[in-house]
């Protein structure tokens, strides 16, 4: 049982803690805001700001740990109290420094970026996120091997955690997983360049935008909306298509099948009078060709550029819709037909259908 004294000291104590914990944040954030600073986002004050309930937490728990022996509490008690100091602690620095690292990392990409060039930005994004879950998984790995080092029957596993096998042992040992496997697949992808945030991607004969890159999945938004969860491992083992990984520019194709007779000069003209018209064209290329032949049609295939995916689909639908629609107006006859014989008897007597015998009927469509 704790006797008056030994509570007032402990009050005290913690009174203590929490004033010199509160004292130290406000001279630092006072310290912080006389320091140089060349972005308002990046300056320490604002780091000091946004760190401030980790850093009191570590102050006070740190200042309780040190002052616990003064309390002089009962053997027993006063072993599980610092116990859990400890442990608060060691916790608390692991949050702060996990607080740190993000506040850093994300500056870092705001003062990179300062330039608002949108590869630069998408790029710097997916790196800052790899970066910041990465040192977070390293901190909290630190942090557990730490803790676990305070419990005797649990010493050897800490130990071989930090100081036998040490950290790169602990990689080296767990890289024969699949998680870690996908991680290491994660630090190639952002760092190797090859998708960032942002970019249109197919994947799996799926089109769609790359939305999220975690340590371990990318997820990629789809143009119905919905979402796609692949496992990182599955960019760097298997071959995939990124339209805009260099340029989002890309060439949208059309193809038409027309009857022979088709006018395809008057509609090489209407194409490019619709081109010039057209905000989604970014007058870079076009082109309208006949590309094959068949028995009963000819392939009219028209190319246009367009500025990135979604424009360039947008521009193939309004190409193809406005051509068809020209032609039924002004050249009907260009339309393909089909030609379908008469059946065998199926007339009155001495004829074989509508159109006499041997005849054929022709069908638009």
């Amino acid at each position: 049982m704790v006797d008056g004294w030994t509570l007032v000291r402990l009050l005290a104590t913690a009174a203590g803690a929490l004033a010199t914990a509160r004292l130290a944040g406000l001279l630092a954030e006072r310290l912080a805001r006389r320091l140089p600073a060349r972005h308002l986002d990046s300056t320490p004050f604002t780091l000091v700001r946004r760190c401030r309930v980790p850093l009191l937490a570590t102050l006070t728990c740190a200042l309780l740990l040190v002052g616990e022996p003064w309390v002089r509490l009962a053997p027993a008690t006063g072993g599980a109290v610092r116990h859990t100091l400890l442990l608060l602690t060691i916790a608390s620095s692991a949050w702060l420094s996990a607080r740190l690292s993000t506040l850093v990392i994300d500056a870092s990409v705001r003062v990179t970026v300062r330039r608002r060039d949108p590869d630069l930005v998408r790029r710097a994004r997916t790196q800052a996120g790899m970066l910041r879950r990465l040192c977070q998984a390293v901190i909290a790995l630190v942090a557990l091997g730490s803790m676990l080092m305070t419990y005797p029957a649990v010493r050897a596993l800490g130990t071989s955690l930090l100081a036998s096998a040490g950290l790169a042992g602990v990689v080296a040992g767990v890289a024969a997983q699949s998680t870690l496997a996908n991680l290491f697949a994660g630090i190639q992808l952002a760092f190797g360049d090859m998708a960032r945030i942002g970019d249109v991607v197919v994947v799996g004969g799926e089109w769609g935008t790359v939305e999220e890159i975690t340590l371990t999945s990318v997820v990629i938004a789809t143009w119905d909306q919905r979402r796609i969860v692949m496992p990182v491992s599955y960019f760097t083992s298997h071959p995939f298509e990124n339209w805009s990984r260099r340029d989002p520019a890309i060439t949208g194709t059309a193809l038409l099948h027309l009857d022979h007779s088709t006018p395809v000069a008057e509609l090489r003209r209407e194409f490019e009078a619709l081109l010039a018209k057209s905000e989604l064209w970014d007058g870079v290329g076009k082109a309208l060709q006949v590309v094959d032949t068949t028995p009963s049609t000819i392939v009219v295939r028209a190319l246009m550029t367009a500025r990135d995916g979604g424009a360039a689909f947008e521009l193939r639908c309004q190409v193809r819709e406005h051509l068809i629609a020209f032609l039924r107006e002004h050249h009907p006859y260009a339309l393909p037909r089909l030609g379908v014989a008469a059946a065998p008897g199926s007339g009155p007597a001495g004829g074989t259908g509508p159109v006499g015998r041997g005849g054929s009927v022709q069908a638009g469509y």
